[in-house]
């Protein structure tokens, strides 16, 4: 059985932040992958990548969006919900690919 996971992010754009929300539908029981929220982003035309410093911060792809970051805020999975605090960091942290730093 799947269930909704509302997403809570902010997009800064040039004018101020707007706050906006997704949804991503998971298993009972589960938390959105990292792939999961990036496809998210991209169905809603945001090109983004995981900022290697911060785990809840998101970058455009192209310098010359129009935006220039999104930070989630907030998972609300129903029950359960996570915050802009360590339960939200730790969990995106699991969640999105590391990045490797090679030479």
């Amino acid at each position: 059985m799947s269930m909704e996971c509302i997403v809570h992010f902010t997009v800064g754009h040039k004018e101020g932040p707007k706050k906006l929300r997704g949804l991503i539908f998971v298993d009972k029981g589960e938390t959105p992958t990292g792939e999961q929220l990036l496809d998210m982003f991209h169905e809603m035309e945001y090109r983004v990548v995981p900022d290697p410093h911060d785990e809840l911060l998101f970058k455009p792809e192209n310098s010359a969006e129009s935006y220039t970051y999104i930070r989630v805020n907030e998972l609300d999975m129903g029950q359960e919900r996570y915050t802009e605090d360590r339960n939200l960091k730790a969990l995106l942290n699991e969640l999105l690919p590391k990045q490797r730093t090679g030479l």
